[in-house]
C-alpha cells in the first residue's frame, strides 16, 4: 500500500504532524512519500525540514492509494481535483480552524493506523464542472468540490447577475454582491455564510446562493443536480464580475461571458474513520448543540 502524505508547511511546523502519521504508517509496512500540496515560490517556512525528501504530488498520485491531507479544508480543496482525476481517495486531518471536511483532529492522528488493515469507508461527493464561454470559445474549464462564485470583486458597486436552469428558465435577476452555486459538501462553507441552506454533504443537488442580495425577494434556491445552470451579465452591460471556484484564481467575466455550472462527472472520494455522523461534525465544527 502507498499512502501520500500533503501537509500545509505554514500549518504543519516542522512537518510534525506529516512525520508523526508516516511513523504510524510505516510499522504497518505502507510505503509512504511527502508531498507539498502546492508551490512554495519565494517564501519558505523557516521550519521547514531540510532532511526531508519531497516529491511531486502530480507524479505520485497515479500509484498512490489514498492521499492523506495536513491542513484546514483549503488544503483539501487544492488537493481534491488532482487525486480525483486520479481515483485516489482523501483523508483530511485538521491543523485548521473548522475543518469541517477533515476526518481527524490532530489529536486523532493515532486512528491513521486503521488505515493499513482496510478499517475505514469512503464517501463518495458530488463535485461541479465550472465552464466559461466567450461567445462560443471555451475559455475556463474546471471541476469544483465546494462552489463556484461569481462576485463584483472589492469594489463598492452593486453586480447584476441573470441565473437560468438548462438554459431557458429564469432563476432569477440578482442585484447584489454576487451568488454562490454550490455542492452539499459547499453548503456549510461560503453558502451557509451568506444565508444559504445546509445540506447533507453525500447528497446530489445544486444550491444558489445570493450574496448580500438588494432585493427583498432573492432567497437561497435548491435544485435538482440534474439542472445545468448558467450565469451571466444582462444584455447591454458595461460592468464586470469575477469567478473563483473553490477559492482559486479569479478569472474576470464581462461582456457576453456566460458561466455554465453543472454536476461533473467525477466525485471525491474522502475517506471515514471514526463513525462521526454528519450532524455530530455540524455540532462539533459549528456549535450547533450538543456533540
Amino acid at each position: 500500500m502507498k499512502i501520500i502524505l500533503s501537509s500545509n508547511p505554514f500549518r504543519d511546523r516542522g512537518m510534525r504532524a506529516a512525520r508523526q502519521a508516516a511513523d504510524i504508517l510505516k510499522k504497518d509496512g505502507v510505503e509512504c512519500c511527502f508531498c507539498l500540496p502546492f508551490e512554495l515560490g519565494a517564501v519558505l517556512p523557516p521550519d521547514l525540514p531540510r532532511d526531508m525528501d519531497f516529491k511531486k504530488l502530480e507524479q505520485e498520485l497515479p500509484g498512490a492509494d489514498m492521499l492523506i491531507c495536513f491542513g484546514g479544508d483549503g488544503t483539501i480543496l487544492h488537493a481534491a481535483k488532482d487525486a480525483t482525476s486520479h481515483g485516489v481517495p482523501i483523508l483530511g486531518v485538521n491543523l485548521g480552524s473548522i475543518g469541517f471536511m477533515a476526518e481527524l483532529e490532530e489529536s486523532e492522528l493515532s486512528l491513521i493506523s486503521r488505515v493499513p488493515a482496510g478499517s475505514y469507508t469512503i464517501e463518495a461527493r458530488m463535485m461541479l464542472q465550472v465552464k466559461v464561454f466567450r461567445g462560443k470559445q471555451l475559455i475556463y474549464d474546471q471541476i469544483a468540490l465546494n462552489d463556484a462564485v461569481i462576485s463584483k470583486g472589492s469594489i463598492a458597486r452593486v453586480a447584476e447577475l441573470d441565473v437560468t436552469a438548462d438554459g431557458t428558465s429564469l432563476i432569477s435577476h440578482l442585484s447584489g454582491d454576487g451568488v454562490i452555486v454550490s455542492t452539499p459538501t459547499g453548503s456549510t462553507a461560503y453558502s451557509m455564510s451568506a444565508g444559504g441552506p445546509i445540506v447533507e454533504p453525500n447528497s446530489d443537488m445544486l444550491i444558489i446562493t445570493p450574496i448580500c442580495a438588494h432585493q427583498l425577494s432573492a432567497r437561497p434556491l435548491v435544485l435538482s443536480a440534474e439542472r445545468n445552470i448558467t450565469v451571466q451579465l444582462p444584455k447591454r452591460s458595461r460592468k464586470s464580475v469575477y469567478l473563483s471556484a473553490d477559492g482559486g484564481k479569479a478569472i474576470r467575466l464581462s461582456g457576453t461571458d456566460r458561466v455554465e455550472i453543472c454536476k461533473a462527472e467525477c466525485r471525491t472520494q474522502l475517506v471515514r474513520l471514526t463513525g462521526k455522523n454528519f450532524y455530530q461534525l455540524l455540532n462539533q465544527k459549528l456549535g450547533g448543540g450538543r456533540g
